[in-house]
């Protein structure tokens, strides 16, 4: 039996798009509730929230955010191939909030390419404030780390960030808001 080209083609197409629909949602399809914008020296990234898997995780990116926490703080840890961290108002990677640490929630989500996971130290119940973006698949940290967003505008900003660390030069968040509340 011959199966015709462009039922093959036809087969290939629905499954891409199964397959890659969530890498390409709009910002205009997201919850503004749930929705992070962080402004870098190159541009916009538009973060999805993900409260279904990390509820107190995504609270606390959210009222730190609504507090202007981030506003100004380096990116003090980027690894070429791997991860940028920021969330410290040291700049060390020794500080945090002052607001009590946050207990693991891990899931069985994956450290995918612009998927944001919250740094910690030794106990896995010590996240506080800084946070990580990973530039490739990093499984590795799946079931280590709390996973609680992930990029869905703006990654080239992200592979942007100046590399070091420290950087030399470090980049910085200029401005991180909840999309809810932009003006």
């Amino acid at each position: 039996m011959e199966f015709p080209l462009f039922r093959l083609f036809s087969v290939f197409a629905v499954l891409g798009a199964l397959l890659f629909a969530p890498l390409s949602a709009n910002a205009s399809d997201l919850d503004p509730e749930n929705t992070l914008y962080m402004d870098l020296k190159d541009g916009r990234v538009v973060i999805r929230l993900l409260p279904d898997i990390a509820p107190k995780h995504v609270a606390r990116i959210k009222e730190l955010t609504r507090e202007g926490f981030y506003n100004g703080i380096v990116f003090h840890r980027v690894i070429d191939g791997f991860m940028a961290q920021t969330g410290d108002p040291t700049g060390t990677g020794m500080g945090g909030s002052n607001k009590p640490d946050l207990k693991a929630e891990f899931s069985d989500k994956s450290f995918a390419r612009g998927v944001i996971g919250m740094a910690r130290a030794a106990d896995p119940n010590s996240a506080n404030s800084q946070f990580f973006f990973v530039f490739k698949e990093a499984s590795w940290l799946d079931g280590q780390y709390t996973i609680w967003g992930e990029v869905v505008e703006g990654m080239e900003y992200i592979d942007a960030i100046e590399r070091g660390e420290p950087p030399a030069n470090p980049d910085k968040i200029i401005k991180m808001q909840v999309a809810a509340d932009a003006g």
